[in-house]
């Protein structure tokens, strides 16, 4: 069974900076550049008939390309840090393209996202970091760089069964409209 998601790949210009955060953050797992993206709607374990279902039924988006930016670092998990992500600035373009797969994916069949959709890179997974420590990180790095990228196609991805963090594999890739 695949493990699926759709995402945004992050231009390796973008990871290259992103990656020079890394260090500094105890028991941080950091993501490997090759591996940032910007997840659209997580899919799950599923079987290769809904799998080739979901990979046909994406080339019916019809959207144009369009611009995102990252704006900071931040953290999830509140008092009990699980994550530290580079966030996105919402964009009506990116809300509309990532409502879009949702509708798509429970037209197939996939039970509803059940988180809401916070744009982001994980840059790191945290194992026992204290919510200090993560402050003090990300208080020293507050000054991310607010770079934008163009975004002009969105791909399906397939992860091995993990603890997360890649590798991932695109399966397909799905143009925008120029």
């Amino acid at each position: 069974m695949p493990r699926l998601f759709t995402g945004l790949e992050i231009p390796s210009d973008i990871g290259q900076t992103l990656s020079s955060l890394r260090g500094g953050l105890p028991g941080a797992r950091w993501i490997d550049p090759e591996n940032y993206h910007v997840t659209l709607r997580f899919i799950g374990d599923i079987d290769g008939i809904i799998a080739n279902e979901i990979a046909s039924t994406l080339f019916r988006v019809n959207r144009k390309p369009f611009e995102v930016k990252l704006q900071g670092l931040t953290s999830f998990g509140g008092r009990k840090p699980r994550a530290v992500v580079a966030t996105i600035a919402p964009s009506k373009p990116l809300i509309e393209l990532q409502a879009e797969l949702e509708r798509m994916m429970q037209r197939i069949g996939l039970d509803p996202e059940g988180r809401k959709f916070i744009p982001h890179v994980t840059l790191a997974r945290l194992r026992d970091s204290s919510s200090r420590e993560v402050a003090d990180y990300l208080s020293s790095r507050a000054a991310l760089f607010s770079s934008s990228f163009r975004v002009s196609r969105f791909v399906l991805f397939s992860a091995r069964a993990s603890v997360g963090g890649g590798p991932y594999v695109v399966e397909a890739d799905y143009p925008l409209a120029a």
